[in-house]
């Protein structure tokens, strides 16, 4: 992560540090993302990401990329080529180290056949809900299986018999045999392989039994000899099935060490749930900018240093917690301050004629393309006698603070000049105000007045001869509420979205210097906002979605 950031409490950096200072494994590091291949990633999966592969830089390490494929029923090539794309976007580099689960069914088989003999792994023929039935509850020990004392060969041979097709699926599975009274449920009888006739993307028709998520990813970690096994808090119950795989095999035991995953208001990061805003068309796709997916984020304009960079500011915690969205859009928002070009678009034109402007006369303005970078320079920027400038910065009848443009007032125009409303056209049928009619000062070019009166507003503007047709997308959060999810009496987590969310404004101006760039291009709307062309822009179409708006609301807070 990068150091020129400020940066939270990290607990897990503090346990590693002092695991090298005391030699523990050999001084070594070695850390993996393992994502299971069944869904897009999200910026809480960022958290992860940057955790296992920055630890790995931090401590001259090395860190896998390892996808659990362990359910060929949900899991597809199309979402394990997202996440490496994704991680590849963060600034990350697996080199020769991609790995898959699936790999290891051949050794995990083998693991299996081991607890079976040692008497510490039976096959079972309850089903799937006669097994939840009879494990119990927090304050209830379980029911043993039936079949929990059949002899070691009869498991063995039921096992295998699994393996080759024999039984049909949920007709059998393989249990460890730990203790039903547990006080952690997960101790139970886990499941660790069940019968499963699906063809599998990588290993095709080869398995029919395959192995659980919570008895692959111990066994995985070891094979790969990981020394720091980093998972979400909600694995926190879990690892003593992942102590217990491993101690009964006796083989290389990594550490794991749980975290808080990252929790965003106005946001949902189950991506069961974020499957179905994708199937049931209330989004896009994976990439809608309004997603928390790194495709839509990416999408919006953010950036992978202002990921990191927000990611390095919130810490890592063992508790969980709520972050404000409004912090990752300030860190985008510094960001871009810095380096983004300024540029002007009006994004709801009224149009303007300066009547006393000569007709054939185009000017060229000097723009500042950023007032953060003197060595970005300057831009020239037309001037004619018919502009635009946005709605909101005219009233006919203004209220006492609005300090634009209205009947008989006189603003500043950015870089050019004052002009004065002289006189207001409305249409004759609706009354809505359609053109205005001002006088400009020849003498106040640049924007300076020579003989020293005062305007309250300065104005964008955009040269309506030489202006160019854009779509502009306007975002706010998906979800209207802080936490979406949160039950009220009647109510579904989806009746939360915000219908506001996206609005698409069709007749957009934009100064003539922004004609020819290409997807992915960032700048700043002055004063409105922080813009990127988005993909769906062509030769006949130019596309901007809003990142974020000015207004920094994280800032206003801290500020307070």
């Amino acid at each position: 992560m990068p150091s020129d950031s400020v940066t939270a409490s990290n607990f897990i950096r503090e346990i590693i540090k002092d695991d090298v200072k005391n030699n523990k494994n050999d001084g070594k590091v070695y850390t993996r993302f393992p994502p299971e291949p069944n869904g897009y990633l999200h910026i809480g999966h960022a958290k992860s990401i940057c955790m296992n592969f920055g630890f790995a830089e931090d401590f001259n390490g090395l860190c896998n990329l390892r996808f659990d494929d362990t359910n060929p029923v949900k899991e597809g090539a199309e979402y394990a080529e997202s996440i490496m794309n994704d991680i590849r976007w963060l600034g990350f580099e697996w080199e020769d180290r991609l790995f898959y689960a699936s790999d290891y069914f051949d050794k995990l088989y083998e693991f299996a056949i081991d607890l079976i003999k040692k008497g510490k792994a039976y096959v079972c023929d309850l089903s799937a809900d006669e097994i939840r039935n009879t494990r119990g509850t927090l304050k209830e020990p379980g029911i043993n299986s039936p079949y929990r004392d059949r002899s070691i060969d009869e498991n063995l041979d039921l096992f295998k018999r699994m393996r080759s097709g024999e039984f049909e699926n949920g007709t059998r599975v393989l249990r460890a045999k730990i203790d039903m009274a547990s006080g952690n449920l997960n101790m139970r009888d886990p499941v660790m392989y069940r019968i499963l006739h699906a063809t599998h993307h990588r290993s095709g028709d080869k398995w029919c039994i395959y192995p659980t998520y919570d008895f692959t990813h111990g066994q995985s970690d070891s094979i790969e000899g990981i020394t720091h096994s980093i998972c979400s808090l909600e694995f926190e119950d879990h690892r003593p099935l992942y102590d217990w795989y491993i101690e009964q095999l006796e083989i290389h035991h990594p550490q794991q060490i749980e975290f808080a995953r990252l929790n965003l208001n106005h946001t949902i990061m189950s991506k069961r749930k974020l499957r179905e805003l994708v199937e049931e068309r209330y989004v896009d796709g994976w990439d809608d900018p309004r997603m928390p997916t790194l495709c839509g984020l990416r999408r919006r304009g953010f950036t992978p240093t202002a990921i990191r960079n927000f990611l390095t500011r919130i810490g890592v915690a063992k508790r969980n917690s709520v972050v404000d969205v409004a912090m990752l859009e300030h860190c985008l928002r510094e960001e871009q301050n810095k380096s983004a070009p300024r540029r002007m678009a009006v994004l709801n034109p009224l149009k303007v004629v300066i009547d006393n402007y000569p007709d054939d006369l185009t000017e060229e303005m000097e723009a500042v393309n950023n007032p953060e970078d003197a060595s970005a320079g300057i831009r020239k920027v037309p001037f004619s006698k018919t502009l635009y400038i946005e709605r909101d910065d005219f009233m006919e009848d203004p209220p006492k603070k609005f300090y634009r443009l209205a009947p008989g007032r006189e603003v500043r125009l950015r870089y050019a000049y004052f002009i004065k409303c002289e006189d207001v056209i409305k249409d004759e049928t609706t009354g809505e105000v359609i053109e205005l009619h001002c006088t400009y000062d020849p003498a106040s070019r640049g924007g300076n007045s020579p003989d020293g009166r005062k305007v309250k507003a300065t104005l964008h503007w955009v040269s309506a001869e030489h202006a160019i047709d854009a779509e502009v997308r306007l975002y706010d959060h998906l979800f209207s509420k802080e936490d979406p999810l949160e039950e009220e009496q009647g109510s579904n987590w989806k009746d939360n979205i915000n219908q506001s969310s996206r609005v698409i404004l069709n007749t957009c101006k934009l100064e003539p210097s922004l004609k020819d760039v290409s997807v992915g291009y960032f700048c700043q709307f002055e004063r409105q906002g922080y813009f990127c062309v988005d993909l769906d822009s062509n030769a006949n179409k130019l596309v901007f979605n809003r990142s974020v708006g000015l207004k920094d609301e994280w800032l206003r807070m801290q500020n307070k």
